[in-house]
């Protein structure tokens, strides 16, 4: 991977992206349909938030699992907004900063998603996952294997 390549090069672009003041009935419904892990928090096209799936389990989890309490689950999943779990204050990334800026800020705050922002819209995010990915993706040269197995 090419650490001086833009983040615009590894990013997603196509979002889903919710409300704060979307219920959390809505968030679980995109989690189970779409395989994402980060829902960036959008008000008039600004990132205010970001609402991870781990963050969510962790709300869901906090409460009793047994069957009378099922129908209040479903309530509070009606009546809880994303604004009161989403984390707020994110490091945020252009996307013609390098990758390396991105590894950067992954390694100094143990994020795994960093919305990319250009001319203060949200134009992508970065994820742990878009990093494995482009490095999985690599094609393997021999001679670079040998030369370090020497």
């Amino acid at each position: 991977m090419n650490v001086l390549a833009p983040v615009s090069t590894i990013m997603t672009s196509q979002l889903i992206t919710v409300n704060p003041k979307d219920t959390l009935k809505r968030v679980k419904e995109i989690f189970d349909k779409n395989q994402i892990h980060h829902l960036p928090v959008v008000r008039y096209k600004k990132i205010v938030g970001i609402v991870s799936k781990g963050d969510f389990l962790h709300f869901l989890h906090g409460f009793s699992h047994d069957e009378a309490d099922e129908k209040l689950s479903e309530n509070r999943l009606n009546t809880w907004k994303v604004e009161q779990i989403m984390t707020g204050g994110l490091a945020k990334v252009d996307s013609k900063e390098p990758i390396r800026t991105a590894l950067e800020i992954f390694k100094l705050n143990h994020f795994h998603a960093i919305p990319v922002i250009d001319e203060g819209e949200l134009a992508g995010i970065v994820t742990t996952y878009d990093i494995i990915r482009t490095l999985a993706d690599e094609p393997i040269h021999l001679e670079d294997y040998k030369t370090a197995n020497v």
